[in-house]
């Protein structure tokens, strides 16, 4: 069985897009309406930094196709901490902002952590039991990106699992020591692929694109697959997500 597949890029408001992914001529206001159908999903990057209007969330959803769902990246105050028990208050201000007004567009959250995060279990395994299975009745799914090589480790698999959390796939030739990990523990796959290179007018060369087409595609038979070009040459980023779609078919 082939589960769904959903491959995009982070964000969508990019000044250098212009005229290179975006149409010459194409209003701003109209940048997200376009995107969201030359891919699949988008990577909502801003709700690290700061928190928008319920508003905000009716736009974004209202101007995207059916089908599309967008990730979301969690708040830095939640997951930017010494002891994550303590993230419960920043959590409610993250998860009530309005999110879940995107109802079936609202794919996973991912809980970005820093490379100086190490992990501890019982401090990891407090921070799991405060996630929610679901916010004003729209279920959620939830991803974790760690970033020091003390979680590529049994155990932290294992909580992972146990929890039905995902744990990020991220690639790229800025992230050399952090772990990459591909362990199924949740029924889907988060990956954040950041090796796109600016002198490839895909980002990938073809080969390059095959061996990630087949590595989503068997990621797709354990479960729905979210994949994002992020980073690396920024400016090929939406190409090399066209390009992966068009190899997927």
């Amino acid at each position: 069985m082939t589960h769904p597949i959903h491959i995009g890029i982070g964000g969508w408001t990019f000044e250098p897009w212009r005229g290179v992914f975006y149409p010459d001529g194409l209003v701003q206001k109209r940048e997200l309406e376009f995107a969201s159908r030359a891919l699949t999903s988008i990577e909502i990057n801003g709700t690290y930094y700061s928190t928008f209007k319920p508003d905000s969330w009716l736009k974004w959803r209202d101007e995207t196709p059916d089908g599309f769902v967008f990730a979301v990246k969690a708040s830095r105050y939640c997951t930017n901490r010494k002891v994550l028990a303590g993230m419960g208050e920043s959590m409610g201000r993250f998860l009530g902002q309005g999110l879940s007004v995107l109802g079936d567009r609202l794919g996973p959250i991912n809980w970005q952590f820093m490379g100086t995060k190490r992990f501890d279990p019982e401090d990891f395994e407090a921070f799991l039991t405060l996630l929610p299975a679901e916010q004003d009745g729209v279920r959620l799914r939830h991803a974790v990106e760690v970033r020091h090589p003390s979680f590529d480790t049994q155990q932290f698999y294992d909580l992972a699992a146990r929890y039905g959390v995902a744990i990020v796939y991220a690639v790229g030739d800025e992230s050399p020591d952090w772990p990459r990990i591909d362990q199924p523990t949740a029924g889907f796959t988060y990956a954040r692929l950041m090796s796109s290179r600016e002198d490839e007018p895909t980002g990938l060369t073809a080969a390059e694109l095959q061996a990630v087409a087949a590595q989503v595609r068997a990621w797709a038979g354990r479960g729905d697959v979210f994949a994002y070009f992020i980073s690396g040459a920024k400016l090929r980023n939406p190409a090399a997500a066209q390009a992966l779609i068009r190899e997927l078919g």
